[in-house]
């Protein structure tokens, strides 16, 4: 199933999309959230009958989660990626937050900031998870506790992240409209193999990044056993997983510019248009 939140920001409504057309999800729920997640929502989703068509021409499309409780991220999680940023690969997952309010849609503007001049894209593979995850006995055991996974552009400002930071990347993640999701949450079961997946990426309509999920250096399961062992997942948080070589960090290609555009994708999960204002 893909579920998409469609509306002005703050208003978004719960949507489901399939095949082209888009039921409205009100009468179940009031919005794509931990709550909803956490209340089996999906299963009641693909239990429902009759639900209302809608036509969501011209409509804004949100983050298809509702702000989550935690955008937690893994950095050098590809081994060309480390490469092109001057680093060996790490020997663990590489760990940091973003602020929950960077989440914006997938079509919104992403705002450079003042001062900035090194504004970066990252397309990632993002994980929403679905049950509540601590201290997983294996990651044979953390597949079953995603609710399904999600487009992201993990943007960053590389200044901020490294030469300003105290040693500390999240100073140059946080910054607002930094986190573009979606257009929708795909459950895991269309997915099915989240190693297998091709993910990209093109500034202005030039290719950047053109990889595969296959070659983390960490997967999906590990992260999550990972993670589980130094905090607490709860529904709805999300996990991005990572970027592939190909970003402006390289010295390959420029920094972003006010007026250029971005866009991402990832087999499965669609794709993302974000054109870049002044902050």
């Amino acid at each position: 199933m893909r579920l998409m939140r469609v509306g002005p920001v703050g208003r978004e409504r719960p949507v489901l999309y399939v095949d082209g057309r888009h039921f409205d999800l009100s009468s179940l729920t009031a919005d794509i959230d931990g709550e909803f997640l956490a209340g089996d929502g999906v299963r009641r989703v693909r239990e429902a009958t009759d639900l209302p068509e809608i036509d969501v021409t011209g409509q804004r499309v949100g983050a298809p989660i509702a702000r989550p409780g935690v955008v937690l991220c893994v950095g050098q999680n590809y081994a060309a990626h480390a490469a092109e940023s001057g680093a060996a690969p790490p020997t663990d997952p590489i760990i940091f937050y973003k602020a929950p309010n960077t989440v914006v849609g997938p079509y919104d503007e992403v705002l450079i900031p003042r001062g900035s001049t090194k504004t970066d894209w990252e397309v990632e593979l993002a994980v929403v998870i679905g049950r509540t995850v601590r201290y997983l006995a294996s990651p044979a055991d953390a597949l079953g506790h995603i609710a399904g996974y999600v487009l992201s552009n993990d943007v960053s400002e590389r200044d901020f992240q490294l030469a300003v930071s105290g040693g500390q990347w999240s100073k140059g993640k946080s910054c607002e409209t930094f986190q573009p999701l979606g257009p929708w949450l795909v459950t895991a079961d269309e997915i099915g193999d989240p190693q297998a997946l091709r993910l990209r990426s093109w500034v202005n309509g030039e290719p950047r990044q053109d990889s595969s999920t296959k070659d983390m250096i960490f997967d999906v399961a590990y992260l999550i056993w990972h993670l589980s062992q130094y905090t607490v997942l709860d529904p709805g948080d999300v996990i991005n997983t990572g970027t592939p070589q190909g970003v402006a960090l390289s010295g390959r290609f420029p920094y972003l510019a006010v007026g250029d555009v971005m866009e991402v994708e990832i087999d499965g999960l669609g794709r993302q248009r974000n054109t870049l204002r002044d902050a």
